[in-house]
């Protein structure tokens, strides 16, 4: 299989909208060889059809759902037959197995996909599983997905602790950021300028991050001095593990709701 180059995408919210913007920004695929089906007109990329029924015709090289999970069954009831053989089945749908796609949709592949909203601009992360797959229908759902991002093939039972981290970590890093804002706000700093220092903070200590051979507690050594103002801040975060601590049960909270969506979705 080669990469797909016409969609056809059940739902365009927030995510399904941001990985379609990047592809067409990218060149991944033309405006025109996309169609969105929605229940209401959204603004889509110039050239991208949209409508409340599937189109007639040949089926896309892939069909990609992106609607909220609990919409499963009506979906299914609504265009299943009418992409009954389409060669791949992309899901976005959090805690819903292939298994549970497997027995609503017929597809040559079905692979899930968990992306994060900076695929956006091409930042993103996309985990990627399917049982289904074979060795060229894997390729091109890599070679679809390798614009947003980082792409990593993930085994399944790790897949909602994936979806945990890198699909629902941005939101616990914007969380973050208002955390260093709000904090700068309160030890002095005007509310607007904490907010500006501390998303030029992260950004820059991030991307510095991304590119040094050094890991991130490395780098966190070389900024703080023994005895300086930087470890002594460091030592509260570290107390007893406090920060790991919390953010491991963050993110045990995020995969056990995945879990019961699961459930629920396989009736």
């Amino acid at each position: 299989m080669t990469t797909p180059k016409t969609l056809w995408l059940i739902g365009c919210g927030n995510m399904a909208g941001a990985m379609l913007r990047r592809w067409i920004a990218a060149g991944a695929v033309q405006g025109a060889d996309v169609f969105v089906l929605n229940r209401s007109d959204r603004d889509l990329p110039e050239g991208v059809r949209q409508g409340r029924a599937l189109p007639d015709g040949a089926l896309p090289d892939a069909v990609m759902l992106g609607v909220k999970p609990q919409q499963l069954d009506g979906i299914a009831e609504q265009i299943a037959a009418r992409i009954a053989g389409v060669p791949m089945l992309v899901s976005i749908l959090a805690g819903v197995e292939e298994a549970a796609l497997a027995t609503r949709f017929n597809a040559g592949a079905t692979i899930r996909a968990m992306p994060n909203l900076p695929v956006e601009i091409g930042k993103g992360v996309v985990a990627l599983h399917s049982d289904s797959a074979d060795d060229p229908a894997r390729a091109g759902a890599q070679a679809l997905m390798a614009p947003l991002g980082l792409v990593e093939w993930v085994d399944v039972a790790r897949f909602d602790a994936v979806t945990a981290l890198a699909g629902s970590g941005p939101a616990f890093v914007y969380r973050f950021i208002d955390a260093l804002a709000e904090a700068g706000a309160a030890v002095g700093i005007p509310a607007d300028q904490a907010l500006r220092l501390a998303l030029a903070t992260v950004e820059g200590g991030a991307l510095l991050a991304a590119q040094s051979p050094d890991t991130p507690a490395a780098l966190a050594d070389k900024v703080a001095s023994p005895g300086g103002s930087t470890r002594k801040g460091l030592d509260v975060l570290d107390a007893d593990a406090a920060l790991v601590r919390l953010l491991t049960a963050t993110l045990e909270a995020s995969e056990r709701h995945n879990a019961e969506m699961a459930a629920a979705a396989r009736g």
